[in-house]
Protein backbone atom coordinates (compact mmCIF):
# COMPACT_ATOMS: atom_id res chain seq x y z
CA UNK A 1 0.00 0.00 0.00
CA UNK A 2 1.54 3.66 -1.27
CA UNK A 3 1.42 5.60 1.94
CA UNK A 4 -0.47 8.90 1.57
CA UNK A 5 1.24 11.38 4.17
CA UNK A 6 4.66 12.80 3.31
CA UNK A 7 7.03 13.81 5.56
CA UNK A 8 6.64 17.32 5.59
CA UNK A 9 2.59 17.06 5.83
CA UNK A 10 3.58 14.46 8.84
CA UNK A 11 5.11 17.13 10.40
CA UNK A 12 2.32 19.76 9.86
CA UNK A 13 0.03 17.38 11.15
CA UNK A 14 2.38 17.56 14.54
CA UNK A 15 2.54 20.39 15.22
CA UNK A 16 -1.35 20.72 14.56
CA UNK A 17 -2.10 18.28 17.42
CA UNK A 18 -0.30 20.08 19.86
CA UNK A 19 -2.79 22.62 20.52
CA UNK A 20 -5.30 19.78 19.94
CA UNK A 21 -4.26 18.09 22.36
CA UNK A 22 -3.91 21.46 24.78
CA UNK A 23 -7.41 22.56 23.71
CA UNK A 24 -9.15 19.09 24.70
CA UNK A 25 -10.12 19.26 28.32
CA UNK A 26 -11.59 22.48 28.00
CA UNK A 27 -13.29 22.12 24.21
CA UNK A 28 -14.41 18.54 25.66
CA UNK A 29 -15.40 19.26 29.27
CA UNK A 30 -13.05 17.36 31.34
CA UNK A 31 -10.97 19.99 33.17
CA UNK A 32 -12.30 19.01 36.28
CA UNK A 33 -10.28 14.98 35.66
CA UNK A 34 -6.86 15.96 36.73
CA UNK A 35 -5.55 13.05 35.63
CA UNK A 36 -6.81 13.27 31.80
CA UNK A 37 -6.16 16.81 32.12
CA UNK A 38 -2.64 16.53 32.77
CA UNK A 39 -2.03 13.75 30.67
CA UNK A 40 -2.82 16.06 27.31
CA UNK A 41 -0.43 17.82 28.16
CA UNK A 42 2.12 15.65 28.67
CA UNK A 43 0.82 14.39 25.18
CA UNK A 44 1.43 17.72 23.68
CA UNK A 45 4.45 18.09 25.52
CA UNK A 46 6.07 15.02 23.72
CA UNK A 47 4.62 15.46 20.73
CA UNK A 48 7.28 18.52 20.64
CA UNK A 49 10.38 16.74 21.78
CA UNK A 50 9.98 14.30 19.22
CA UNK A 51 8.97 16.83 16.56
CA UNK A 52 12.30 19.09 17.40
CA UNK A 53 14.71 16.61 17.57
CA UNK A 54 13.68 14.58 14.28
CA UNK A 55 15.63 14.39 11.50
CA UNK A 56 12.99 16.41 9.32
CA UNK A 57 12.45 19.75 7.90
CA UNK A 58 10.70 21.39 10.72
CA UNK A 59 13.56 19.39 13.57
CA UNK A 60 15.48 21.79 15.43
CA UNK A 61 18.60 19.42 16.55
CA UNK A 62 17.64 16.57 14.03
CA UNK A 63 18.86 13.68 16.03
CA UNK A 64 16.14 11.47 15.81
CA UNK A 65 15.66 9.38 12.73
CA UNK A 66 12.57 9.95 10.76
CA UNK A 67 11.26 6.31 11.04
CA UNK A 68 11.74 5.98 14.46
CA UNK A 69 9.96 9.29 14.85
CA UNK A 70 6.95 7.49 13.21
CA UNK A 71 7.40 4.39 15.39
CA UNK A 72 7.38 6.86 18.28
CA UNK A 73 4.08 8.05 17.29
CA UNK A 74 2.74 4.90 17.09
CA UNK A 75 3.61 3.86 21.22
CA UNK A 76 2.19 7.05 21.74
CA UNK A 77 -1.49 6.38 19.86
CA UNK A 78 -1.33 3.07 21.26
CA UNK A 79 -0.38 4.45 24.68
CA UNK A 80 -3.45 7.52 24.44
CA UNK A 81 -5.99 4.58 23.60
CA UNK A 82 -5.18 2.56 26.58
CA UNK A 83 -4.79 5.76 29.04
CA UNK A 84 -8.19 5.65 29.80
CA UNK A 85 -8.61 2.39 31.19
CA UNK A 86 -4.85 2.10 32.05
CA UNK A 87 -5.45 5.41 34.63
CA UNK A 88 -8.77 4.89 35.66
CA UNK A 89 -10.99 7.93 33.63
CA UNK A 90 -13.01 5.64 31.15
CA UNK A 91 -16.31 6.19 32.96
CA UNK A 92 -15.93 9.95 31.87
CA UNK A 93 -17.03 9.75 28.24
CA UNK A 94 -15.64 13.02 27.42
CA UNK A 95 -12.42 12.20 28.12
CA UNK A 96 -12.24 9.01 26.96
CA UNK A 97 -13.55 9.88 23.49
CA UNK A 98 -10.88 12.90 23.36
CA UNK A 99 -7.79 9.87 24.06
CA UNK A 100 -9.56 7.73 21.57
CA UNK A 101 -9.14 10.91 19.07
CA UNK A 102 -5.56 11.86 19.95
CA UNK A 103 -4.43 7.99 20.09
CA UNK A 104 -6.55 7.52 16.59
CA UNK A 105 -4.83 10.78 15.42
CA UNK A 106 -0.88 9.31 16.51
CA UNK A 107 -1.50 5.71 15.26
CA UNK A 108 -2.91 7.06 11.77
CA UNK A 109 0.23 9.62 11.15
CA UNK A 110 2.91 7.22 12.48
CA UNK A 111 1.53 4.50 10.26
CA UNK A 112 0.44 5.95 6.70
CA UNK A 113 3.63 8.32 6.59
CA UNK A 114 5.66 7.62 4.08
CA UNK A 115 9.30 6.69 6.20
CA UNK A 116 11.25 8.27 3.62
CA UNK A 117 14.26 10.15 5.93
CA UNK A 118 15.10 13.54 4.96
CA UNK A 119 18.10 13.85 2.00
CA UNK A 120 21.36 14.60 3.36
CA UNK A 121 22.12 17.87 2.03
CA UNK A 122 18.57 18.99 3.04
CA UNK A 123 19.89 18.52 6.43
CA UNK A 124 23.03 20.50 6.01
CA UNK A 125 21.42 22.95 4.37
CA UNK A 126 23.14 22.33 1.34
CA UNK A 127 21.50 23.19 -2.18
CA UNK A 128 21.68 20.54 -4.67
Amino acid sequence: MEKPISRQLHGASDFSYIPLALALPKLAGFENKKTAALLTKVMAGNILAVGLFTRAEWGAFKKIPFKTHLLLDVVAGTLAIGAPWLLGFSKNKAARNAFLLLGGFSLLAGTLSKPEEMPKYRELGEQQ
